[in-house]
């Protein structure tokens, strides 16, 4: 499974970003994924989509990002809209299998892209 991210850069708080992931070899992984994380402190779940198009975000972003897939599982997109300067980190992609637990459904993840840098000014 390869993954590749593109779309990183600098903004200004307010502003929007659209991240890609390319994807190839994940033929039968039922998950992807948006990850992030700030040097020093442990990675943090972004947004998930299934393999039926579900989707979970994490709170810090739900009603700001958007994460999408094309249908051929070949591209997953994260818009980012209403950048905060709390959203700078370096993203990753990743993909993995789709999991139930009680009270619903999350990602296990298996592979990693290299991740892009976002940064947002305040």
């Amino acid at each position: 499974v390869q993954l590749t991210e593109s779309g990183g850069g600098s903004v200004q708080s307010g502003g929007s970003l659209t991240l890609s992931c390319a994807a190839s070899g994940n033929d039968g992984l039922t998950c992807m994924g948006w990850l992030r994380q700030v040097q020093g402190k442990e990675r943090e779940r972004v947004a998930h989509i299934d393999y039926e198009g579900r989707t979970t975000y994490s709170a810090s972003v739900k009603g700001r990002f958007t994460i999408s897939q094309n249908n051929a599982k070949t591209t997953l997109l994260l818009r980012m809209d209403n950048l905060k300067s709390e959203d700078t980190a370096m993203y990753f992609c990743a993909a993995g299998w789709r999991t139930y637990y009680s009270s619903g459904w999350t990602c296990e993840f298996d592979h990693w892209g290299q991740g892009t840098q976002v940064t947002v000014s305040s």
